[in-house]
């Protein structure tokens, strides 16, 4: 059993923000992330295009700008060096490989009972929090939908955070669906390699000109 005043889950850039806050104010934490390293969606489940869609000053985390001469929108791999210079910096210590299992908060003694497993080891470990703090990120499991005829289809069907590049698709007819973020950035990244790019919107999209901006 281990006793800690706060007990971070995830290991992610909202995480990395949490521990240094705490740390300005001296106060106690342990971090845990189920993964072998941090921010592991950037790291293994992001597209090679990908940018920040935000102006960098709108994008730094606390207590640490951005490198004066770097662009005004973060490539991928400039995001992630970002955030491993944070860690060294501030000198944050996750506990890889550790999944949270359960939480349950008690009223009598005001505080969180959390379980979590050594995946490496297969052991059981057991905290207990006076603040539990969950930012495991929205987008860590893939939701793909069941469309009927998806399982026979002959071709190859992937989720987007299994998407690197479309240089593997050139010559070859792609449907994206879906026009969020990922799907109109993966269409534009596939038509740039020379794929025949079709995208399939469920509801009405809105469309303004870069110019008026």
């Amino acid at each position: 059993m281990e006793n800690v005043v706060v007990l971070i889950v995830g290991a992610g850039p909202a995480d990395l923000a949490t521990t240094t806050c705490l740390t300005q104010f001296s106060i106690p934490y342990v971090i845990v992330e189920r993964e072998d390293c941090s921010v592991s969606l950037w790291r293994n489940h992001a597209y090679d295009r990908l940018k920040l869609h935000l102006a960098k000053e709108f994008c730094e985390l606390p207590h640490m700008s951005y490198p004066v001469d770097a662009p005004t929108y973060i490539p991928k791999a400039l995001f992630v060096k970002y955030l491993d210079d944070y860690i060294e910096r501030f000198d944050i210590q996750p506990k890889y490989l550790t999944s949270v299992e359960s939480s349950k908060y008690g009223n009598d003694k005001k505080c969180w009972s959390i379980v979590a497993r050594d995946m490496a080891e297969g052991t059981t470990m057991n905290f207990v929090a006076k603040f539990l703090v969950v930012a495991s990120g929205e987008n860590s499991e893939e939701n793909i939908p069941d469309i009927p005829g998806l399982h026979s289809f002959p071709g190859e069907a992937i989720h987007s955070s299994r998407y690197k590049s479309g240089k593997s698709f050139s010559g070859k007819s792609v449907l994206v669906i879906g026009s969020g973020n990922s799907g109109m950035e993966i269409a534009y990244d596939l038509a740039t390699h020379g794929a025949n790019t079709s995208i399939v919107i469920r509801s009405p999209a809105c469309a303004v000109y870069n110019f008026i901006w």
